[in-house]
């Protein structure tokens, strides 16, 4: 079992904070997040650790394909078009329906 380290958006640490996200989504995951793994949460605006958290869950669909359910835990978009700029925006990468989004879920420890 590894640890790992996870950068969020500054909006996003009160959600994690108060257990209303549990799930992230990840492109390019250069960090291979497995289940079981540890997790080091951070705030990327300042670099602070933010929470610790252990992963329950990793399964990777393609950005076109996911549903409902895929959302559960994590933050709302207005619709997949909204969602496929952001993540665009987050990772410099252009981002089809066929980018495969990587899901992590995780519980606070």
């Amino acid at each position: 079992m590894e640890i790992k380290k996870l950068k969020f958006e500054e909006e996003l640490v009160p959600l994690i904070l108060n257990g209303q996200k549990t799930t992230t989504f990840r492109l390019y995951d250069d960090k291979n997040v497995q289940d079981g793994d540890h997790l080091i949460l951070y705030d990327k605006h300042n670099g602070e650790e933010i929470a610790r958290a252990d992963v329950i869950l990793v399964y990777e669909k393609k950005f076109g394909d996911l549903e409902e359910e895929d959302f559960k835990g994590h933050e709302k978009y207005e619709s997949l078009e909204t969602m496929r700029e952001k993540f665009q925006a987050y990772y410099g990468e252009k981002v089809n329906d066929e980018t495969m989004v990587k899901i992590i879920r995780f519980d606070l420890i």
